[in-house]
């Protein structure tokens, strides 16, 4: 197997922002990206724009009818997973440490740089986050074949909903056999009586 480093697909693409002049700036930007762009400029908008699964969000944090907190939160029931870009005009670390909790990729302060916001999308979609501070942080509160089994489910099933339930494509992009993956949804159809590992979360139309 060959290690993988291809960068995300970015099908379908959600802009949280209630300036409208940034917003345009920032949907523009997306565009090249070659997906559609989806826009949103409150928590209530965004919501209702979140199934099918965008492949990215860039969300301001601050929105007139709350926080995108509440549509990051959403997210984490979302497959394949977004990837979540944040941006803010009162940045913070304690905010920027609670973001990271959910998953957030980048978070960048205004006034924006669109260079430095293509560079954040670019290094979220090609490489894969510091998993070092999370993983250690485990020890001694669960089991090391516990972590090892939660990380493979939601790998596979981020890998299924990606490949649109194709069980070849989530190997390559597992950088593993399709035996393999047959194996390991095999386990799980054991352990929990269902022959895939999906539920009836917000998930991609195969």
């Amino acid at each position: 197997m060959n290690h993988v480093t291809e960068p995300r697909t970015l099908r379908r693409m959600l802009v949280i922002e209630d300036d409208l002049a940034l917003r345009g700036g920032i949907v523009r930007l997306a565009r090249g990206f070659g997906g559609r762009v989806l826009e949103a400029g409150s928590v209530a908008e965004a919501t209702a724009l979140l199934a099918p699964p965008p492949d990215l969000i860039i969300a301001d944090i601050r929105l007139p009818d709350g926080s995108a907190h509440a549509v990051f939160e959403e997210t984490s029931r979302c497959w394949p997973r977004p990837i979540l870009v944040a941006i803010s005009g009162q940045a913070s670390a304690a905010e920027a440490f609670a973001l990271g909790q959910m998953g957030v990729r980048a978070y960048l302060p205004k006034p924006l740089s669109l260079a430095d916001l293509a560079a954040a999308v670019h290094e979220a979609r090609t490489q894969p986050p510091q998993l070092e501070p999370f993983i250690t942080q485990t020890v001694g509160r669960a089991g090391l074949r516990q972590v090892s089994d939660r990380v493979g489910r939601v790998m596979l099933r981020q890998a299924l909903a990606l490949a649109g339930g194709s069980r070849s494509d989530a190997a390559r992009l597992l950088d593993v056999s399709r035996q393999a993956v047959q194996q390991r949804l095999r386990g799980h159809a054991n352990r929990s009586g269902s022959h895939e590992p999906v539920s009836d979360d917000r998930t991609v139309p195969s």
